[in-house]
């Protein structure tokens, strides 16, 4: 069985412009088909009584409050490489931009391909 007033903000942020009812019954854990059903249901039940649950809902919905998500930090990258010419670049910790700036100006580097001896 499920939570009643879960399933009430459910069904207010199903009525909210923009809003997937898939995506949104996917996020909660829920059956899609499910979601629908309760959907319909407070639809038909709107439209014989109104109803103060449904103002409730939209109380309830609207103290939802957004969270800000920040990206992980980068993690050190381990980075050697061997040249043509036989010097070995080693960096021990460095970023992956860092990484990245050096990958780019090895490449424009001019190396003999063949070494004489």
């Amino acid at each position: 069985m499920y939570d009643e007033q879960a399933k009430q903000e459910l069904i207010a942020a199903c009525g909210r412009p923009g809003i997937s009812m898939a995506r949104l019954a996917r996020d909660c854990g829920i059956n899609a088909n499910l979601l629908n059903t309760w959907v319909r249901k407070h639809e038909r039940k709107a439209a014989v009584l109104p109803s103060p649950v449904a103002a409730e809902a939209d109380a309830a919905a609207s103290a939802f409050v957004p969270v800000r998500i920040e990206a992980p930090a980068q993690a050190a990258v381990q980075l050697q490489a061997r040249l043509p010419n036989g010097v070995v670049v080693d960096l021990a910790s460095c970023d992956l931009p860092q990484a990245c700036a050096l990958i780019e100006a090895l490449g424009r580097l001019r190396c003999s391909a063949s070494s004489r001896t």
